[in-house]
């Protein structure tokens, strides 16, 4: 199955979940594909100690899984 996942938010709760989502889908599926636009490819900006964002796209894109932004 494909999943896709848009996300345009810069808000650091709102994109550590879109990575959560994606990486559970990689476990489950076979095409991921998350497609960052808007402030949501500043993510880098908002990472912090309570939301690990560069280490959940870390394991995204070691999973497999397809950035697009």
């Amino acid at each position: 199955m494909k999943v896709g996942i848009i996300c345009s938010n810069k808000d650091p709760e709102i994109l550590w979940n879109a990575f959560r989502f994606a990486n559970l889908c990689l476990e489950k599926m076979d095409d991921v594909f998350l497609f960052l636009n808007c402030g949501a490819v500043e993510y880098q900006e908002v990472d912090s100690p309570r939301h690990k964002l560069g280490d959940l796209l870390k394991s995204f894109a070691l999973s497999d899984g397809v950035l697009y932004s």
